[in-house]
């Protein structure tokens, strides 16, 4: 079974819950999507219901694909939609794939959900797919985005410019933090504390 398959499970830790994203998913994300601050910083933008749309077919082919394993986030103590967050970019014979794609509707940022959504990833790519590197690649400007890699442990290794497109027409200069398998236990301990301690 490759990756992609195996890495398509419901993780649950008591303060989230994320499994593979399906059709029913579509109107609880766009209850959440519809926040044009979620998106200023992503490749993709929903401004409309065309583009939620657009979105949200995106997320369901790539997962139906192999090209990324997309995941619906619970908000365990409320029982709400809070967002997504996928792997992409998946390379088995390497060991290397990639957290990203992910957002959280304006409720649920700040609250640790972020953290608790990381660690379940980083523990199921390290610990059950037996992954040697996990990167995750932000925009240079989201400083937010790069705080909270920082903070989680995630190593910056360095921009890569003029990467890929913007909606904008601007070009995002992308750049990339990893989690090494050597890393994992300290990356996991710290994000158990933070996560707990909020």
């Amino acid at each position: 079974m490759s990756w992609s398959q195996r890495a398509a499970t419901v993780l649950d830790n008591g303060a989230v819950r994320l499994r593979p994203i399906t059709a029913d998913d579509r109107e609880p994300i766009r209850s959440v999507a519809m926040d044009p601050a979620i998106w200023r910083y992503f490749v993709a933008l929903v401004s409309d219901e065309a583009s939620f749309e657009t979105f949200f077919d995106a997320m369901i082919a790539d997962h139906a694909a192999g090209r990324r394993v997309v995941f619906h986030i619970t908000d365990l103590a409320t029982g709400r939609t809070a967002g997504s967050m996928s792997y992409g970019n998946l390379s088995e014979p390497d060991g290397r794939l990639e957290i990203g794609w992910s957002w959280l509707g304006q409720d649920f940022r700040g609250t640790g959900i972020n953290r608790h959504a990381k660690l379940l990833l980083l523990q199921n790519a390290f610990e059950r797919l037996g992954a040697e590197r996990v990167e995750f690649k932000t925009d240079r400007r989201n400083e937010q985005a790069r705080r909270a890699l920082r903070n989680i442990g995630a190593t910056e290794e360095g921009t890569l410019r003029s990467f890929n497109p913007m909606p904008d027409g601007t070009r995002r200069d992308a750049v990339y933090y990893s989690v090494l398998s050597s890393e994992w236990h300290a990356v996991r301990d710290r994000l158990r504390a933070t996560a707990d301690a909020r």
